[in-house]
């Protein structure tokens, strides 16, 4: 049998499952043209998760719709990642100087570690408590898909860790402005607190936004620094799974192909001059992919298992929020950020 002949039906098959992620993107454009303090991608996160709660429609789920919802939450994930590299440039990171560089790195890195411990102290299964440190400490969402990649579980312990990140990314936009106007921050120094501590990009926009352009400003730049941190993390982590896989497990490559693009798309965005269109464009194809990759990660949530078996894992999210913003906020006061 041909090639051709294989992939066919396969494209075929993924039809509804696409169409099914591609409706809830749209829903959730509208909501946050309704609402839009929050986010497109979280309203994805939500719809998905809304969706897998509505018991009839499990067995499409789990049936007609999978192809489609998987291709969705892995190959149009990693394109989606690929894009996001070319929000940033090297020369807007090496513009909030070194003290400020340096101090973005040891936050993520003290978040990371902090958060992978507690969640092997809280006994969380698979690989949750890497895809819950990459998520918190590096992009959310988009983290978590990332690592969960090139991990030995390939994604199946994926979705509690986006849904946290939703939760507490989302908590951050109602929160952090309150405390920032309480400690009296400046709106620099709202912003780096901001890019330093929110998980996804886009709730990091909306949270920053309250403060005004400078904030937002600053807590993109800031923020993308940490975005840039997600290639050697996934990297190094794809060396040391390759690793235990010596005894003929599945080994993924040293540097997966995604990485590697994402990597190329900075180097891009940083030595070549590109068109504001074409940057506006690639922006709402990577918002796209990333949406529908979200709204099928979303679909595999069950509350009911979740309220049974993740109550360490929402403990864990929590502290891991607390720690990352505590410290964080306290790098802000002590150093000039921003």
């Amino acid at each position: 049998m041909s090639p051709s002949a294989v992939s066919a039906p396969s494209r075929a098959q993924s039809v509804p499952g696409l169409a099914v992620a591609g409706a809830a993107y749209g829903v959730a454009w509208v909501l946050h043209l309704l609402l839009p303090a929050v986010p497109v991608l979280t309203w994805c996160v939500l719809l998905g998760i809304v969706v897998a709660q509505v018991r009839p429609l499990r067995p499409r789920l789990d049936g007609s719709w999978k192809p489609g919802l998987t291709l969705a939450a892995k190959r149009l994930l990693r394109i989606g990642v690929v894009l996001l590299g070319l929000q940033l440039s090297l020369v807007d990171v090496a513009g909030l100087g070194w003290v400020t560089i340096v101090a973005v790195i040891a936050i993520l890195a003290l978040t990371f570690g902090v958060t992978y411990l507690l969640g092997r102290w809280a006994r969380l299964p698979g690989d949750q408590p890497l895809l819950l440190a990459a998520g918190f400490s590096i992009c959310g969402a988009s983290a978590v898909g990332a690592m969960s990649a090139v991990t030995r579980d390939r994604g199946k312990d994926a979705a509690t860790p986006v849904a946290l990140v939703t939760l507490f990314g989302t908590l951050a936009i109602a929160v952090l402005p309150v405390i920032g106007r309480w400690v009296g921050l400046t709106e620099l120094e709202f912003g780096a607190w901001v890019g330093a501590s929110v998980h996804d990009v886009g709730q990091v926009v909306a949270t920053a936004q309250t403060a005004g352009a400078a904030a937002l400003a600053v807590a993109v730049i800031v923020k993308l620094t940490r975005v840039l941190m997600l290639a050697p993390i996934v990297a190094i982590t794809s060396t040391v799974v390759r690793r235990q896989g010596a005894d003929g497990g599945a080994r993924p490559p040293i540097v997966p192909l995604f990485v590697a693009g994402f990597a190329a798309m900075v180097l891009v965005r940083t030595l070549v001059p590109l068109p504001e269109a074409l940057l506006a464009t690639a922006g709402t194809v990577q918002s796209v992919l990333l949406g529908l990759a979200l709204v099928s990660l979303g679909s595999g949530i069950r509350l009911e298992a979740l309220v049974r078996t993740g109550g360490r894992a929402v403990l864990v999210g929590l502290a891991s929020w607390i720690v990352i913003a505590s410290v964080s906020l306290g790098t802000v006061l002590i150093l000039p950020l921003g």
